[in-house]
């Protein structure tokens, strides 16, 4: 099976297939991130494919589980991301659908598996954009996402300077995929990333006055 350019096959797994507990993932990952930023960004993802896994009534923890880990790789390894998460996951004994799906959100840019499950299309879609609402976020004056709504984030989509990084090519792909329209998208993640606004840095001055 095909994870990456020019990565070749899976490695073989240490173990038989474990399917990781949501301590174990975290854990996992920050024995290879230390980062605050790459920690809020995982936690982001995390819980927006909490909340869309409620939505569709699938697997909260699997859905979860996959959006903490899907970047497992790129602190220590930037230049290898994609790459390098299949053979972290396989030494720990991860099952081949896990480890898929984290591949998957890389799909065009560092990655050629491209998302076939919801969930996959789900963290392909929002992975990019809860930077775009974390960054609209703290420019408000609440410096919070408990107050915003998706269109002060629709309001910075068209302005290219604003988070230049954010790819919103990759974000409209990832919504033609699950059938949504940019501003339910938006809406979505908002939603999502709000139960864990305190934990990535924006309950802002809403939660203390």
């Amino acid at each position: 099976m095909q994870f990456n350019r020019g990565m070749g096959t899976l490695p073989p797994m240490s173990t038989q297939p474990h399917v990781p507990t949501r301590a174990e993932a975290l854990q996992l990952f920050l024995a290879h991130n230390s980062t605050e930023s790459l920690t809020a960004h995982a936690l982001s993802v995390e819980a927006v494919l909490r909340h869309y896994a409620r939505k569709y009534g699938e697997d909260e923890e699997k859905w979860g589980i996959i959006g903490l880990v899907h970047d497992i790789d790129y602190e220590k390894y930037p230049e290898l991301h994609c790459r390098k998460s299949p053979e972290i996951l396989a030494e720990a004994g991860w099952p081949p659908e896990y480890i898929h799906a984290v591949v998957s959100h890389g799909w065009g840019i560092c990655s050629d598996v491209e998302p076939t499950e919801r969930m996959e299309k789900v963290l392909y879609a929002v992975d990019e954009l809860t930077g775009l609402v974390k960054a609209s976020a703290l420019m408000r004056p609440s410096r919070s996402i408990l107050d915003m709504e998706a269109s002060s984030v629709k309001k910075k989509w068209k302005d290219a300077r604003f988070a230049a990084g954010v790819n919103r090519g990759i974000i409209e792909k990832g919504a033609a995929m699950i059938g949504v329209e940019i501003g339910e998208l938006i809406a979505q993640t908002i939603l999502g990333m709000r139960p864990v606004a305190q934990q990535i840095g924006l309950a802002g001055i809403v939660a203390h006055g």
